[in-house]
C-alpha cells in the first residue's frame, strides 16, 4: 500500500484575486467544503492516511482547517449544528498531517522536491487540489491509480482528452497503447503549441511517483517559464518506459479557472449536496 500523498498548496492563486489575497486557493469552498478536503478525502479513501503538505506563506488556515477548533466546538456543542462538522471530524481522526514549506515558487518539480523530507524513500501519491476529481459510486481517481501501482510498480500520471486547442494550457503525453486506457509514455511536453502536441492526452493534478523521482529532479534544469517542470523530471523516467498514462475512471473539474470553478459547485450542489 502506498501510504503517503504529497499536496504542493503554496501557490498563489492569482485567477481568483481579490479573494484569494488574504485566503488560500485551496481553501475556497465548493459548496460548502473546501477543495484541499476533496482532495485528502480522495487521498485517504486510497490509504494514502499520511498527507503531506507543501505551504507557502499566508497559508496558515489550510494547517488550521486540518485541526481541531476547540472554541468553535465549544460553542455548537450539543447543537444541531455540531453535524456539520462530522466529515472533517472523521478527516482529522483518519489522517496525519505534515508540512514543510516552499520558500520560493519555483515550479511544480520545485514544489514537489521540497516535501522529500516529508515522504522518504517510498512511492508516494500527488494531489493538485485545483483539479477536483469525483466519481459517484465508484472508487476515486487515487485509489485506482494505487490499484495500478501494486501491478506495474512504476510511475503514474491521470490523463483526459482535451480539444487540441486547449492542448496548451497542459502538460501533454504519448505514447504506446497497454491495454484500454492505459499508455506506457515515451513523450511528455509541458504546455505544447497546438501544432506541436504529439497527442490531446493531457495530465492533470494526479500523479503517483516512485521516490527516485526526487533525486531525477535535482538533476533537472529549468524549463518551461524559467521554473523547474515535473514534466520534465517524468520525461526522464518515461523514456525508461518507467512511466504509464492512466485515462480514469470519473469526472475532473478545472477548479484554477472560474468558470471550472463555477461548473464544479453546480454539480456537487446538484448531485452531493445535503446527502453526506
Amino acid at each position: 500500500m502506498i501510504g503517503k500523498c504529497l499536496f504542493p498548496v503554496a501557490g498563489y492563486g492569482t485567477r481568483f484575486l481579490p479573494a484569494t489575497k488574504s485566503m488560500p486557493k485551496e481553501m475556497l469552498p465548493v459548496v460548502n467544503k473546501p477543495l484541499v478536503q476533496y482532495g485528502v478525502e480522495e487521498a485517504i479513501e486510497a490509504g494514502m492516511t499520511n498527507c503531506a503538505l507543501v505551504t507557502g506563506r499566508g497559508k496558515r488556515a489550510i494547517a488550521d482547517h486540518f485541526d481541531i477548533s476547540y472554541e468553535l466546538e465549544h460553542q455548537i456543542a450539543g447543537s444541531s449544528k455540531e453535524a456539520y462538522l462530522g466529515g472533517i471530524r472523521e478527516v482529522i481522526e483518519r489522517g496525519v498531517f505534515t508540512m514543510v514549506r516552499q520558500r520560493e515558487m519555483l515550479g511544480l518539480g520545485h514544489a514537489i522536491l521540497t516535501g522529500e523530507p516529508l515522504i522518504g524513500d517510498q512511492p508516494f501519491g500527488v494531489v493538485l487540489s485545483d483539479d477536483l476529481c469525483l466519481n459517484r459510486g465508484g472508487s476515486g481517481v487515487l485509489a485506482q491509480m494505487a490499484a495500478l501501482y501494486e501491478e506495474f510498480q512504476c510511475s503514474i500520471v491521470a490523463v483526459q482528452e482535451v480539444p487540441m486547442d486547449e492542448v496548451h494550457q497542459y502538460g501533454v503525453v504519448a505514447g504506446t497503447a497497454e491495454r484500454a486506457g492505459l499508455t506506457r509514455v515515451t513523450q511528455m511536453v509541458e504546455k505544447p503549441p497546438q501544432d506541436e502536441a504529439p497527442s490531446n492526452l493531457a495530465v492533470i493534478g494526479r500523479y503517483i511517483l516512485t521516490p527516485d523521482i526526487f533525486d531525477i529532479i535535482r538533476s533537472t534544469p529549468p524549463g518551461r517559464n524559467g521554473e523547474v517542470q515535473l514534466t520534465d523530471a517524468l520525461q526522464t523516467q518515461a523514456s525508461e518506459g518507467r512511466v504509464l498514462a492512466y485515462q480514469f475512471e470519473g469526472l475532473r473539474f478545472d477548479c484554477g479557472s472560474v468558470p471550472g470553478f463555477v461548473e464544479a459547485t453546480q454539480h456537487v450542489f446538484e448531485h452531493y449536496y445535503g446527502q453526506e
